[in-house]
């Protein structure tokens, strides 16, 4: 392949392409056009016609500003992405979006738009090709045998999350794990030197990483790099790329300008002449499809020989290879009588109980992997007898991803997407906040990780207001497509696990109680898998409409119960129902919502330890809320119960309130 004539071919794409949206960033996809046509045109594994193939080379444009980079590229491969699409940049109903999404472009493997996730998710994608070597590859097989591919920025390198996973993975030695680092020194705002002077050399050296240092635009220096890095199998390796942003551009090369701007048509014109390439827009000489098209045959039969072996494999492992494409796929198998059924009237914190269930599911779920944020012992995620994943070791299913959160769910994403696995992630609930930026591209993207978010209220107790989280679960309910469940009772959290797994369209999110709770005898209480539809009637003192809706989720499902029978008994029609998911619950009928909120019972009060945010949907103008809607404080928590509210005894009281209301 021309590599030349290949890079200039999707520097003049960017530039049309941007130039014709009249928005984007154009100067990225110019600097690192020479590293991406000798990446593509010689090295990357992959098959346009069969973009799933498990055993592709997984390539990630973290740089995700400088999109018309790989949308260029994936046409040029010959991915589903015509002429017409690149025309469409950033246009509504194109496949051209602004930043690479998951899902919605083929051949993109992560949706990278906020600046350090994208080479997060790969360091992710590098693990999971760990593990599934150390599970299937043997000594005459080899069915996994992939490289992670990275082209990053300095935006990357200083965003605080490469950081947490630049470290992990230098400590597991990522050694198939290859970042490309664009090092032009130019921001939105000028030369980075007015903020950023980092050794990157020997930061990423410090991290135990293997550290070359090219000409980004010499194709010899990149080949020889890049064959050096797939050489070196103990590190993870970073290519420090010296380029020019806007490369070509005889008067914006190197400029900040050309940053995040189209260059202006007469600039297009100079650019193109200077490098001896056609005026016309999108344009793309003959010989650089014909190289793509040789390339892509290569790479077809590079899957053909791929599959020929998997056959080979499945003959004799036929037990491995059932395993792998359940893996695959992502099956379930089926749970019923495999989960543990906890004793009514029993006491047990739903984070205890939360462990119990995992360790239940790991024995029958193969591929379900996780960890925790340094918190197992607390979060009970650990999964007994299992091994532990790190250096030299994949074998095993439990994660330790150190202290370092959002590293955390940006790895789990890359898990998820890679492929095999069905991965979850612990941590409290208070550092949440650590873990969004994560979890909202989960559910962008429609992943179905698991967060498993313990300490769930202010009942965290002693450790104070900074570690109570009093928003945080409204929080995550206003992410689209992120499923919040705050189990009542070990039985409830039981089903809380079944009802993740089964959720394969986004993120779940379970919040789980550091204190214990009673456990409801569901020989008298509908059962506990009614969770699955969001909210259910645990109990009604009379028959018919109700005259008072108690609403509660989580640790206060119980103490609003005790209320509410005291409430019966002196002859009110009092509902109680347990809403552990609202997510659930709107998913429901109207018919079945109805069935639970009676329309016509305007008396309603909702108990939940968190801010009263968004209850008003479910209350009405005729009901209260008993919620903290300011920050918890230190103390036991049975202390903080009382002070803040949350009893039998006052609950009662503010229900007897509603119900004595005149205005309704």
């Amino acid at each position: 392949m021309d590599y030349k004539l290949a890079a200039n071919t999707i520097r003049a794409l960017s530039m049309d392409g941007v130039q014709a949206a009249n928005s984007g960033h154009p100067g990225m996809p110019m600097g690192m056009a020479d590293v991406a046509a000798v990446l593509w045109g010689k090295y990357l594994k992959h098959n346009p016609k069969k973009p799933n193939w498990p055993d592709r080379d997984r390539f990630v444009l973290s740089a995700g500003h400088g999109s018309m980079l790989i949308y260029s590229l994936l046409h040029l491969s010959g991915y589903d992405l015509p002429i017409e699409e690149l025309k469409k940049f950033r246009q509504w109903g194109s496949k051209t979006a602004g930043h690479p999404e998951f899902g919605h472009t083929v051949g993109v493997e992560t949706t990278t738009g906020p600046l350090g996730q994208g080479v997060s998710n790969a360091v992710g994608m590098a693990i999971a090709e760990k593990m599934l070597a150390a599970r299937f590859n043997d000594g005459s097989s080899k069915i996994v045998d992939h490289f992670t591919y990275a082209i990053t920025s300095e935006g990357e390198f200083e965003e605080g999350v490469s950081h947490e996973v630049f470290s992990l993975a230098g400590n597991h030695g990522l050694g198939k794990l290859i970042v490309f680092y664009d090092q032009n020194f130019i921001s939105i705002e000028g030369d980075t030197t007015i903020t950023y002077t980092d050794n990157v050399k020997m930061r990423m050296e410090a991290y135990g990483w293997q550290v070359q240092e090219i000409d980004g635009h010499n194709h010899a220096e990149i080949e020889a790099a890049i064959e050096a890095a797939q050489a070196e199998t103990e590190k993870p390796s970073v290519i420090i790329c010296n380029t020019r942003i806007g490369y070509g551009s005889p008067n914006k090369e190197g400029s900040h300008s050309v940053h995040g701007a189209p260059l202006g048509e007469e600039e297009i014109v100079l650019t193109k002449k200077n490098l001896g390439i056609p005026e016309e827009k999108f344009h793309v000489p003959a010989e650089v499809y014909a190289a793509f098209n040789t390339r892509q045959s290569e790479l077809a039969q590079t899957e053909a020989h791929w599959n020929a072996g998997f056959a080979k494999f499945a003959q004799t492992n036929p037990e491995k290879a059932l395993e792998w494409d359940i893996g695959q796929k992502g099956e379930l198998p089926e749970l019923c009588g495999k989960l543990p059924v906890f004793e009514a009237g029993s006491s047990m914190a739903t984070r205890v109980s939360s462990g119990k269930v995992i360790n239940a599911l790991a024995k029958e779920i193969p591929f379900l992997v996780g960890g925790s944020a340094d918190l197992a012992p607390s979060n009970n995620t650990y999964m007994d007898g299992l091994g532990d994943i790190g250096k030299n070791s994949f074998e095993g299913r439990n994660f330790h991803f150190g202290v370092r959160e959002l590293g955390m769910a940006a790895i789990m994403n890359g898990v998820q997407l890679h492929g095999g696995f069905r991965i979850f992630g612990g941590t409290f609930l208070v550092f949440a906040d650590y873990v969004r930026p994560a979890a909202r591209l989960a559910a962008l993207m429609g992943i179905p990780v698991i967060y498993v978010f313990t300490h769930d209220s202010f009942c965290v107790g002693e450790d104070g207001p900074t570690h109570q989280p009093i928003e945080t679960i409204a929080s995550l309910r206003m992410i689209p497509n992120m499923t919040v469940i705050r189990p009542a009772d070990a039985n409830e959290t039981c089903c809380a696990w079944v009802a993740a797994l089964k959720n394969t369209t986004g993120p779940t999110a379970l919040c789980l109680t550091r204190q214990n709770l009673p456990t409801l005898d569901r020989t008298v209480y509908p059962a506990a898998c009614s969770l699955m539809k969001g909210a259910y009637t645990l109990w009604q003192s009379g028959e018919g409409e109700p005259e008072l809706l108690m609403i509660a989720t989580g640790s206060e499902v119980s103490m609003t119960l005790e209320a509410g029978k005291k409430l019966g008994e002196e002859g009110v029609n009092v509902r109680v129902v347990s809403m552990p998911s609202w997510e659930l619950f709107e998913k429901q009928t109207k018919e079945y919502q109805d069935s639970v909120l009676a329309p016509k019972c305007v008396y309603r009060l909702c108990v939940e330890a968190g801010t009263g945010f968004g209850w008003e949907r479910y209350i009405n103008r005729c009901g209260a809320k008993i919620t903290k809607d300011d920050f918890g404080a230190s103390g036991p928590f049975a202390t903080l119960q009382e002070k803040f509210g949350f009893t039998t005894e006052n609950i009662y009281n503010r229900a007897k309130a509603v119900l004595a209301q005149k205005k309704c």
